[in-house]
């Protein structure tokens, strides 16, 4: 692929924040918004039916791929 030639990944995860038990997600078609590990597979797969969820064409990681943040019920 051509450095010049726009990527438009199926899926993009921002960077991941320690404060919070989310990382934000886009979806294309759809805004940003925060979801968890298991939000994060279903609404990919829900979405995207044939995903490749391993494919960085498809699913662009700006830092850390499936990593999420630590978070323990009854954390803020």
């Amino acid at each position: 692929m051509d450095r010049n030639q726009s990527h438009d990944p199926l899926v993009e995860v921002a960077a991941m924040s320690s404060d919070s038990r989310y990382r934000l997600v886009r979806f294309r078609g759809h805004e940003w918004e925060p979801v968890d590990r298991q939000e994060f597979r279903a609404e990919a797969t829900r979405l995207f039916p044939k995903i490749d969820l391993a494919d960085p064409e498809q699913v662009e990681w700006q830092d850390h791929p499936w990593e999420w943040p630590t978070w323990r019920p009854g954390e803020a």
